[in-house]
């Protein structure tokens, strides 16, 4: 698949507007079309939404890679919603999140349902001390074994640093840049028929999840103040380069388990990602 346009979207789970001066650990889109590249900064979800609405709108060939978990250690899917799909377990997590305007929300509350449905401490934990939950620890005290649910994702395992999706809060952490961008990876999906890859085959409009850290060298060297902005420069370059050359096929193989579990895009192809930028 050739993609004329590559969007890559660095997520936030603030709580709250980000400042208006643009910041690190914040919402960055950067996009590379026709070789030329533009990257833009988000105050709040809602305002990237819509910004990528727009985006897709123009319809043709694009790929959109979210710098967030799309899936689950297998057998949560089935546990919430009866059958072992990422797509059924999109559309339940989209249903059970509120997502205000301002970044107000209730991911929290969401994965302390989710803990007390499955009836042990976990798998979610990370809740802030200021507001503690019965159901959801501020530490990681989590028997994954008694919940017969794995810690990391395949993927995790095989591409450390990457964290696991059930921390919620603390350096590093994922779970809910992933509670809440799930959501708007379904809306999108369902309003532009989209495919959400690799639960689907890749088709003129993806969505996908990419990690920008695999690019590590390559945004340490750019020495951008905002490293969140160098990341989604690179990873966008990167991955329009390979689309224009038809390169991107051995970046989307993956193992059956991706198909429940999610993958990330390049995954194991570090260094086609940083051959791309040199071109």
């Amino acid at each position: 698949m050739r993609f004329d346009r590559v969007v890559i979207v660095d997520w936030s789970g603030r709580s709250s507007r980000s400042p208006k001066a643009a910041c690190k650990d914040a919402i960055w889109v950067g996009i590379c079309e026709d070789g030329r590249e533009t990257q833009t900064y988000h105050r709040s979800r809602a305002d990237a939404e819509a910004i990528l609405r727009r985006l897709l709108q123009d319809g043709g060939h694009q790929l959109i890679g979210f710098d967030f978990p799309m899936g689950y250690p297998a057998g949560l899917a089935e546990r919430l919603t009866g059958t072992a799909s990422a797509r059924a377990l999109h559309a339940w997590i989209a249903a059970q999140i509120k997502d205000a305007p301002d970044n107000a929300n209730n991911r929290f509350d969401v994965a302390a349902r989710v803990n007390r449905h499955l009836g042990l401490k976990g798998p979610f934990w990370g809740c802030p001390k200021a507001r503690p939950l019965a159901s959801l620890s501020s530490l990681k005290d989590v028997d994954y074994g008694a919940l017969r649910l794995a810690e990391k994702r395949r993927v995790e395992v095989e591409n450390p640093p990457a964290k696991p999706v059930w921390q919620l809060l603390g350096a590093g952490s994922v779970g809910s840049q992933a509670l809440l961008g799930i959501p708007v990876v379904h809306r999108l999906a369902a309003t532009f028929g989209a495919a959400v890859w690799p639960f689907e085959p890749v088709a003129a409009l993806t969505l996908a999840e990419v990690y920008p850290s695999l690019l590590a060298r390559a945004i340490t060297a750019a020495g951008d103040s905002i490293p969140d902005r160098a990341q989604v420069r690179l990873l966008a370059r990167a991955l329009w380069r390979l689309a224009q050359k038809d390169r991107l096929a051995p970046l989307l193989e993956t193992p059956e388990i991706a198909g429940e579990e999610g993958w990330i895009l390049g995954a194991g192809h570090v260094a086609a990602l940083e051959g791309a930028l040199a071109w």
